[in-house]
């Protein structure tokens, strides 16, 4: 159920208009040459959450947005779209052979890199369970 929600999850963001007029990518791993800014799913991790009845996982995932902005808040607009898109992604997955229980943003953490890189590391809770 991991694989097919992370491809579910990039499907989903990679669909909405505003955040395709906003990123160069979004993608699973971090693009080798895409011009900034992009959206990568980096990492997910899953563990048992399944009933007597369903199989289910618990999934945690990173999405890590990277742009250029010399301003502090220079991302902010962007990174709030893309916590909605997330939070907003159909629980019926039945496609994909899961439903979605529950999903929700669990931290995010902010930094400056060299040349007025920031990364913003978004990381995400989704509890699935299979359709």
């Amino acid at each position: 159920m991991e694989i097919a929600f992370r491809a579910a999850l990039i499907d989903w963001l990679a669909s909405d208009p505003a955040l395709a007029a906003s990123l160069n990518a979004v993608v699973e791993e971090a693009p080798s040459r895409t011009a900034l800014p992009w959206l990568a799913l980096t990492t997910s991790a899953s563990t048992n959450w399944g009933t007597k009845t369903l199989a289910g996982r618990e999934i945690r995932v990173a999405l890590e947005l990277n742009f250029r902005s010399d301003d502090p808040l220079g991302g902010a607009a962007l990174v709030a779209a893309i916590e909605a898109r997330v939070e907003g992604m159909p629980a019926d997955q039945s496609v994909a052979g899961f439903r979605i229980a529950s999903l929700g943003l669990l931290k995010a953490r902010a930094e400056q890199r060299g040349e007025a890189l920031r990364v913003v590391l978004l990381e995400f809770r989704a509890r699935v369970l299979a359709a």
